[in-house]
């Protein structure tokens, strides 16, 4: 068994948080009328994609009936739909839509994580569940070799990532780093780290994310990872 696929049992049996698990536990048994003759996942997501890629996503957490039926990061919601678009039309995946899985989706130098791998009440993770489920991000970032940079969706995945980069000193002396959407962040000696809101439809039906938004951010992203500079 590789470390990637360790990583991905430890992450879908972990109990480290008895408020997530019961939470998804009674979604996966209440159901959504729309969903009922569906069997729902109701265990922690594994990551999404290649360990290998240069380009890793961090999200919030599973939506209760998107990714926690599915078992699928982003996969079976709008927000995914939202996301994936933008992905494909940049060279990261290999269609527009995340319907289910064995629906075709392939990433492509890329990875898709969350800051908590199982879907909260009201789509908001503790603080102690988040730092809960850090053991899991920082693993994820130890076993991409050939990592150049984050996107990180929404403030609470860019603060995720912050708490991770200065853990391990790759944040300069100065001000904090500040979330913004297309903000970008480089480093001397670590990825670079860029905001984008997230493809939530809070945001996405409001137009404060638009697809050319979000296109422009993974369109920025592409051009630095095939920056050999």
């Amino acid at each position: 068994m590789t470390g990637w696929e360790n990583l991905q049992r430890r992450i879908t049996s972990c109990t480290r948080c008895p408020r997530l698990r019961e939470y998804c536990q009674n979604v996966a048994i209440e159901k959504r009328a729309a969903f009922r003759n569906e069997t729902y996942w109701g265990k922690p997501l594994p990551n999404l994609g290649d360990p290998n890629g240069r380009l890793l996503i961090v999200g919030l957490a599973p939506a209760a009936h998107g990714g926690n039926r599915t078992g699928r990061m982003f996969t079976g919601d709008r927000s995914g739909d939202f996301l994936f678009h933008a992905l494909r039309d940049t060279g990261f995946a290999s269609q527009p839509t995340s319907v289910r899985l064995g629906d075709g989706l392939e990433l492509i130098d890329l990875a898709i994580t969350a800051i908590a791998h199982c879907a909260p009440p009201a789509n908001k993770p503790l603080p102690i569940e988040v730092v809960n489920c850090s053991v899991h991000f920082k693993r994820t970032v130890d076993l991409m070799p050939n990592l150049r940079g984050m996107v990180a969706l929404g403030k609470i995945a860019f603060d995720g990532c912050l708490r991770l980069y200065r853990s391990r000193g790759w944040l300069p002396p100065g001000p904090r780093p500040q979330f913004g959407h297309r903000v970008l962040h480089r480093f001397p000696h670590a990825p670079f780290l860029l905001g984008c809101f997230h493809p939530s439809q809070q945001n996405t039906f409001t137009g404060k994310l638009t697809p050319a938004m979000i296109l422009d951010v993974f369109s920025t992203a592409r051009r630095l990872v095939e920056d050999g500079s």
